[in-house]
């Protein structure tokens, strides 16, 4: 009797959120009754998956299953980090999940890494698909405990430089759509890719109808037809299956107990089996070298032309412009190619390797002190400008694009002496990237009004670093008057960054220096100690 082999690929993935200054998510009305999307999404879709109801024929629990224990899948690094503070018990079943399943798949775990930032990798440098690369690596090392296996690339951007930096790298095996790679195997076998560097590495080719019935189609509403179709008659040995991960709970509600029923009858059935990737490809090395179609990606028909043109992809059924691409990719493309010139010069005299320096240091790590640490703070963001999500849907002025352009603000700011010229120079192209909406203006006016920090803020960090050297009653008051601004200016609360460098100057004082910042520590949101 022979066996099918069936892996289902969940992509989890939510743009990060978080304002750059304040590395907190503010409320985005859109998502209520919650107070963001990463709190909706996690309540319909991500709690849900690991703790899926498998009911009885009188409608009763009979089982919860984590059903990430029987599918490979990824997480975004970003929506970990937020799942790991926000939702820990959610956390800890992602992780739970790839331990079981790797004593299942003698070793082999359903979890894959992913890019740190959801980049569309084709349209960066090469030294940026290094770094974003290896700190997905870094990030899923330290949460699974392993190295991982696989990579999803994000939209499944690919292009022969993405796959040679992958293997160069050590990642084994990606999964790509059906029209990415020229004469796949036809039994679904992984085939081979040797790329221009002398490498090699596995790719994994989804079955594209019935991915697109699962995502968008009927048969997260009838989980009986959906095992017929992965189990019907036929020349694949293996069947994958790729969608979204928020497939199952958000964008159709109730589809991870679809997921659950499935895979019961799956696990029940002797001709079939259910597995990852990496379990597959330790079974069944290819031996069939194909060709890409590149650049190209899961979900733009023109290559990758939704992240840099007016391709004609988009989310909405009205007609709108997506004119504002162009302009918003070369402005940030303009920009990064600054601030990576700053960072190199002056980090020569920080470090003995700048981009190395870059390389080794976790995003969410403490970075060094003084300017050191600026500069790295300075390349998170000039990376993180260019999350995918920016382009991808129907306007600049979205919540998605705005994101990007206060990583923007945040990176020029970090230039220093040099911001001036920088703003300027990234307002006369952003000018030039309209919205759909008139009242909205331009990305120079979403810039203006919603990306950048209020002046007060931005000062008041300059007055709280002055503090170091001077704590004159003058010095002090200046930090008073900036706070009543902020509070006028209805700029919100105390930013993240001027609270810790207060902090850290207040506990490095001595004693006598410390005392005479107590009254301002109340108004920077600290607790009153005892004796003041």
């Amino acid at each position: 009797m022979s066996v099918r082999s069936i892996v289902i690929h969940g992509h989890f993935y939510q743009p990060p959120r978080e304002d750059p200054w304040l590395d907190q998510i503010p409320v985005e009305a859109s998502a209520a009754p919650f107070h963001d999307w990463n709190e909706r999404i996690e309540h319909e879709c991500y709690r849900a998956v690991v703790a899926a109801r498998v009911h009885a024929p009188d409608g009763r629990i009979a089982q919860i299953l984590n059903t990430l224990e029987g599918i490979s899948f990824d997480f975004g690094p970003t929506l970990l980090e937020w799942l790991e503070r926000k939702a820990p018990d959610t956390y800890a079943a992602v992780l739970q999940a790839d331990r079981v399943s790797r004593e299942r798949h003698a070793g082999h775990g359903n979890a894959i890494a992913m890019p740190y930032h959801h980049a569309i990798l084709p349209l960066a440098s090469r030294r940026d698909k290094v770094t974003e690369v290896r700190w997905g690596i870094t990030d899923f090392r330290r949460r699974f405990g392993r190295e991982p296996e696989g990579m999803w690339l994000p939209e499944t951007a690919v292009d022969p430089e993405t796959l040679d930096v992958l293997a160069a790298e050590g990642i084994r095996f990606t999964i790509l759509a059906p029209h990415q790679v020229k004469e796949a195997p036809a039994d679904g076998s992984p085939c081979l890719y040797r790329t221009l560097g002398g490498r090699s590495i596995a790719l994994f080719v989804y079955d594209g109808p019935l991915s697109h019935d699962v995502a968008f189609g009927p048969l997260l509403t009838d989980a009986k037809q959906w095992a017929e179709r992965l189990t019907a008659p036929g020349k694949r040995s293996l069947v994958g299956v790729a969608t979204d991960g928020e497939t199952y709970g958000h964008h159709h509600r109730f589809g991870e107990i679809a997921l659950a029923w499935l895979l019961g009858e799956l696990g029940s059935r002797p001709n079939v089996r259910v597995e990852n990737f990496a379990a597959v490809l330790a079974r069944r090395p290819p031996d069939r070298e194909v060709k890409l179609v590149a650049p190209s990606s899961w979900s733009c028909t023109h290559g990758v032309e939704r992240w840099r043109a007016e391709c004609g992809c988009r989310m909405a059924e009205r007609p709108t412009q997506q004119r504002w691409r162009a302009p918003l990719r070369q402005a940030l493309d303009w920009l990064a190619g600054e601030l990576h010139a700053r960072f190199e010069r002056e980090g020569a005299a920080c470090f003995a390797d700048p981009w190395a320096a870059r390389d080794a240091h976790h995003p969410r790590d403490a970075g060094p002190p003084g300017r050191a640490g600026e500069l790295l703070e300075l390349e998170r963001n000039a990376l993180r400008m260019f999350t995918s999500c920016g382009w991808f849907f129907d306007d600049i002025a979205g919540l998605e694009s705005v994101q990007v352009l206060k990583y923007a603000a945040r990176a020029i700011e970090l230039t220093g002496a040099d911001a001036p010229r920088l703003e300027a120079g990234l307002l006369e192209r952003l000018a030039r990237a309209e919205s759909n909406d008139p009242a909205a203006g331009t990305g120079r006016d979403l810039y203006v009004n919603r990306a950048t920090r209020p002046a007060a803020a931005r000062e008041l960090l300059s007055a709280i670093t002055a503090l170091e050297h001077d704590q004159s009653a003058r010095a002090l008051a200046a930090v008073t008057d900036l706070v009543d601004r902020l509070e006028r200016e209805g700029g919100g609360p105390i930013p993240f960054d001027v609270q810790t460098r207060f902090y850290r100057i207040r506990t490095a004082a001595p004693p006598e220096r410390a005392a005479q910042l107590a009254s301002l520590a109340w108004r920077l949101g600290f607790a009153k100690e005892e004796g003041h």
